[in-house]
């Protein structure tokens, strides 16, 4: 352990402040630093703007974030993956309510359909790719518009919309949530690119191959520690990668594409 670089500052993009980060991550932290050697310190932040900026500020080292965010990281600071996060059934889908007269894409043309978070991997710029593979031109053939995902499904239900993008969890909690309306998948895709720890290029190399060992070593133990708490769920079941490069990525640049973007360096919709 280099004893100048013995503290690593780890942010997560997609956990709100302090008091949030530390109940969220706590188990996960205690189980790392007690694993690596390390000792790590929180930087909270408020999104992935906050996070990109913090990084290039050099406030921060190491931040847990979304296949599409990473994209931007990279394209702005050469920032590189260190290990995936992996979420098992972790793919996106477009979904029509089962009684609906839509049976393939090609129907949905001159519909509106919504997605969720914009700029979001599994459900934005996949589905709007899906669709895209299907011959649907985005903002094109159909209007994206983008509600929150009760307000979507409400919206389905009166007719207003035609179809929702949104990954495959999504689909179980409005299923819940909506028990008298049956949704119906479209379109699914294949398994996405996963969240991923990614470095700052200013992380001395010896401490990002620390971590990365600590994850390939003791990845049992940490996923153990990760998904004691309710908000990293959606890793049960999954584990880390640490073999990650950034080629793996190479297709969420494709789906930016796909929604009209070709610079990397923002973040859709920002």
């Amino acid at each position: 352990m280099a004893a100048a670089q013995d503290v690593i500052r780890f942010a997560v993009t997609d956990i709100d402040g302090a008091e949030a980060v530390q109940r969220e991550m706590g188990p996960f932290k205690d189980a790392f630093e007690r694993l690596s050697g390390l000792k790590v310190e929180f930087f909270p932040v408020s999104g992935r703007t906050v996070a990109v900026e913090a990084m290039a500020a050099d406030q921060v080292d190491f931040v847990l974030t979304g296949p599409a965010e990473y994209v931007v990281f990279n394209a702005r600071m050469d920032a590189q993956p260190v290990v995936t996060w992996n979420r098992p059934d972790y793919y996106s889908n477009v979904v029509v309510l089962d009684t609906a007269p839509y049976q393939a894409p090609a129907d949905l043309k001159g519909q509106k359909i919504s997605f969720g978070e914009i700029g979001s991997t599994s459900q934005h710029l996949s589905p709007a790719t899906l669709l895209a593979e299907a011959g649907l031109v985005y903002a094109t053939d159909y209007e994206p518009v983008f509600l929150k995902r009760n307000v979507a499904m409400e919206a389905l239900i009166a007719g207003e919309i035609a179809a929702i993008g949104l990954n495959r969890t999504h689909i179980d909690q409005m299923t819940e949530a909506f028990p008298d309306h049956k949704l119906r998948v479209l379109v699914r895709g294949d398994g996405l690119p996963n969240d991923v720890l990614l470095a700052s290029s200013k992380v001395p190399a010896e401490i990002v191959d620390t971590v990365r060992r600590t994850f390939a070593d003791h990845g049992e133990e940490l996923i153990a520690a990760v998904t004691t708490t309710e908000e990293n769920e959606k890793y049960l079941g999954g584990g880390f990668t640490a073999d990650v490069t950034d080629a793996d990525y190479d297709n969420v640049r494709k789906m930016f594409e796909n929604v009209g973007v070709t610079e990397f360096t923002e973040f859709v919709g920002e």
